[in-house]
């Protein structure tokens, strides 16, 4: 009898090459727009990028902030004032249309299938990863895909449900029906004392 019965994968550079997607994109867009992208300019958005994911990851800034900041910084610093929500959207366009499978990732996919329950869960944008997995041919192959920003872990302990849901990137709620006193740092996106007060957060997150 095998372990495990379920395996949830990973996309970017898992599945699909991000980076081979990243690059066409970033070409795309910037031929649009009729700018040259430069090996430096390329390696200073990445710099750019990687800094504003790594805020995210801390906590200091949302995912918003991110996607819709990265353009605009990185042509601000080369004198230049653009929108940086359109050009993302425009980014994004292109980015959906990368679905290079990484070497082997079909094959493998195809022949374990019938012997696992798959899912994808990714950090991505939902749309984005919908798009790039269909026109792979595999998204057929999984029986659901979770995207961290559209899910909340609900859980009663600070270092394993909400410390694990922090790690990963996804929004947490502490359920803490005996009003302890958080003593670890580990700090919840919400924090509700019985099941009313959950369901109210829930219907003002809708």
């Amino acid at each position: 009898m095998k372990k495990y019965k379920t395996l949830l994968f990973d996309v970017d550079d898992t599945l699909l090459d991000f980076q081979k997607a990243e690059k066409v994109a970033l070409r795309m867009l910037f031929e649009e727009k009729g700018i040259p992208l430069t090996s430096e300019v390329e390696a200073h958005y990445k710099k750019i990028n990687k800094s504003l994911w790594d805020a995210f990851e801390e906590g200091e800034i949302n995912r918003d902030e991110v996607v819709n900041t990265r353009f605009s910084i990185l042509f601000k610093e080369y004198g230049q004032e653009v929108d940086g929500i359109l050009f993302e959207n425009n980014y994004r366009s292109y980015l959906e249309e990368g679905n290079q499978l990484i070497q082997g990732a079909f094959e493998f996919i195809q022949n374990i299938q019938s012997e696992y329950d798959l899912y994808i869960v990714t950090n991505g944008a939902s749309k984005t990863q919908d798009k790039r997995l269909l026109n792979a041919g595999i998204h057929s192959k999984f029986k659901d895909i979770f995207v961290s920003e559209e899910g909340l872990i609900i859980g009663d302990s600070l270092s394993a449900d909400i410390k694990g849901g922090y790690l990963a990137g996804i929004d947490t709620c502490w359920f803490n029906p005996e009003k302890k006193s958080n003593e670890n740092g580990i700090v919840p996106t919400y924090e509700v004392h019985n099941f009313e007060e959950l369901y109210a957060l829930l219907k003002k997150l809708v």
